[in-house]
């Protein structure tokens, strides 16, 4: 009998920055629902990838003086070594460059304009490059894109269009029909209320920009990104090419995974497309919350996202995968914060889970020579207790309500040290000896209440589950869930401990001295403030020589300060957006606060290390150097002494 598939799919990341907490969240979901719908034995495809073309990324290559292609490389390779860390197993990584997704691509188009909705026009619009999309004048926001504040620009071009508009009502009857199409419920409103609103025609190409999917047939036009982007979940298939195997296998997708502010496009402009295209529809599109800090959206434009590398370094994937998923209640907002983080390390992973493990384990190898004992024969609370939580816990990870899959599983090994301390096995063993069959019974419920445990949480952390389940002598991919799997007489794997309790302090500590460490240059103090005393020559450290062509390698320019704003949580970080010459403005963060007071740097001219490898400070991507003088600690920032234009070369 063929198994029930299960298409999932994560919305594919624009690449013109690197990966952040919102990317990483969204693929630990699908993760996750992947492991788990694998375990329930369904046939699980899943699909995550990259956007690469628009103007956005046109514009984010220029600014770094690389082509878009190159750009597009050097940030995916970092979204494959951060999924090989996170343990993701995604079947397929899509990449809107790749040849098979432009076959794609076009064979959508054909078939939409065989159905006639596809007509060239002119279009004259509001448009945000940062949301790739065109906004009626009546929605701006004090001039801005009313989804995430960015700037916009009135655009006036050629264009194909798609007869949106007539698919107002075919949209509406398929929401009545399938209410479980939008999730959660408060979205599904949202988007029935857009398409109530009324429906316009959809510009679909570009003609001002180069980067992109030429048109078929027209090479003075790009495919809009949109739909480009879009195809990406049938064109991954082989949906367009001659080998279409995967695509009649596992099409249409059981599960679009996509942040709350793209809902709009997966549930109006992608079912319509489909429809015209004579496409099944997927079965579900389920909208997510965003990750907050300081009670704002995460976003490269705000500078306040938060980036994995440090918790990743120091705690571990596992760790980092248990917080989204148990912070969160799937569909809503969350906020973020590493005294958050750590307080759940500390009291659920180190505590909780490490401490009932570590507990009971000892104890085997104190009273059973290190083996697991004869199975229970009583019909212990204990297991009664575990058969509910297995049962709870199936109920909530089939409603991907994750927070409550693991609160359920928190329960258990409350049960557990409950059950531990009403027991007092040390009790029984002192008694009875350490062949008492009651003394077996008791180990062996806590045993196999733990190997339970290490089962249910597979999904969420699978490196941790593997391990646990080697410490009770199993193997890691055992996947049972009936009462009564562990196996007698095995023995117990390595001791260690799952997770060892954090240093909140020394944490902190560290992250502090990381933020002030000298890689960015601080600044003077206010023109008041009196000149500090030049150190003596003998003071100065001795450099080892340079060649001229190595120094020929620094690139020195001058910019221009266009913006200047203190990162949060941080005493001494100031971001600014500094005109390098480049179009777009440069984002550099500096240890300058200290001296400097960000309204003090606006329209100022400095000097730019501006081929220096990107670094991130406190969350926020710095690309690029201040340079300034070092006085006893007292910095100065480096300007030419009269107005030049930015970009101008240092020599």
């Amino acid at each position: 009998m063929a198994r029930e598939t299960f298409y999932i799919t994560t919305p594919i990341y624009y690449v013109n920055d690197l990966p952040h907490i919102g990317h990483i969240y969204t693929t630990v979901v699908a993760d996750t629902i992947a492991r788990y719908k694998r375990m329930r034995g369904f046939d699980v495809r899943f699909l995550t990838g990259t956007d690469e073309h628009g103007q956005k990324m046109e514009r984010s290559a220029r600014a770094r003086g690389v082509e878009p292609k190159a750009l597009a490389d050097e940030v995916v390779r970092r979204y494959h070594e951060l999924w090989r860390q996170l343990e993701i197993t995604n079947d397929d990584f899509i990449r809107t460059t790749d040849t098979r997704h432009h076959a794609g691509v076009h064979a959508l188009i054909a078939r939409m304009q065989a159905k006639g909705d596809i007509y060239k026009g002119s279009y004259e619009g509001w448009y945000c490059s940062g949301c790739e999309a065109f906004f009626p004048e009546t929605q701006l926001v004090d001039g801005k894109c009313p989804d995430q504040g960015h700037p916009v620009e009135l655009l006036k071009e050629e264009s194909y269009f798609f007869r949106l508009s007539a698919y107002q009502e075919p949209l509406l009857a398929f929401y009545r029909e399938h209410p479980e199409f939008i999730r959660p419920g408060t979205r599904y409103n949202e988007v029935v209320r857009f398409v109530e609103g009324g429906l316009k025609d959809l510009s679909i190409s570009r003609a001002t920009i180069t980067w992109g999917i030429p048109w078929p047939g027209d090479r003075e036009h790009v495919v809009y990104v949109w739909l480009d982007a879009l195809t990406n979940y049938v064109s991954a298939l082989g949906f367009g090419s001659a080998e279409q195997g995967l695509y009649e296998h596992y099409w249409p997708a059981a599960l679009h995974l996509v942040g709350k502010d793209i809902l709009r496009f997966h549930c109006v402009y992608w079912p319509a497309f489909l429809m015209s295209a004579g496409l099944p529809l997927p079965r579900q599109v389920f909208g997510h919350g965003w990750w907050l800090r300081d009670e704002r959206k995460m976003s490269k434009s705000l500078g306040n996202v938060v980036r994995p590398d440090t918790l990743l370094e120091r705690f571990g994937a596992d760790a980092l995968r248990y917080f989204m998923l148990r912070e969160m209640t799937f569909g809503s907002d969350a906020s973020f914060s590493d005294e958050g983080f750590l307080a759940r390390y500390n009291a659920d992973l180190a505590n909780g889970l490490g401490n009932a493990a570590s507990r009971v384990l000892a104890m085997v190898r104190r009273y059973c020579d290190g083996r697991t004992p004869a199975e229970a024969c009583d019909d212990s609370a204990l297991r009664a207790k575990a058969e509910q939580v297995v049962g709870r816990w199936r109920e909530t990870m089939d409603a991907f309500e994750f927070h409550r899959a693991l609160e359920a599983v928190w329960e258990l090994l409350a049960a557990v040290d409950a059950y531990v301390n009403e027991k007092a096995p040390w009790g029984i063993a002192k008694a009875e000896g350490a062949s008492s069959p009651r003394l077996q019974h008791v180990l062996y419920n806590c045993l196999e209440s733990l190997r339970l445990v290490a089962v249910m949480v597979s999904p969420v952390m699978p490196a941790m589950s593997a391990r646990l389940l080697a410490q009770l002598g199993e193997a890691a991919d055992a996947q049972s869930l009936e009462w009564g799997g562990l196996g007698t007489g095995q023995a117990l794997g390595p001791e260690g401990a799952l997770f060892p309790r954090a240093d909140v302090e020394a944490f902190f500590s560290e992250v502090k001295m990381d933020e002030n460490k000298p890689v960015q240059s601080p600044a003077p103090a206010a023109p008041s403030a009196p000149a500090p005393t030049p150190a003596p020559a003998a003071q100065l450290v001795a450099a080892e020589p340079i060649g001229i062509d190595e120094f020929a390698r620094v690139k020195l320019v001058v910019g221009t300060v266009k913006l200047a704003e203190r990162v949060p949580k941080s005493k001494k970080l100031i971001r600014l957006e500094v005109d390098l010459g480049e179009g777009a403005p440069r984002q550099i963060v500096g240890g300058i606060g200290d001296r400097y007071q960000p309204e003090q740097l606006v329209g100022r001219q400095i000097v730019v290390v501006a081929n220096l490898k990107p670094a991130v400070l406190m969350g926020v991507e710095s690309r690029g150097m201040l340079l300034a003088a070092s006085l006893d600690g007292a910095p100065f920032l480096l300007a030419p002494d009269g107005e030049v234009p930015p970009g101008t070369g240092v020599k």
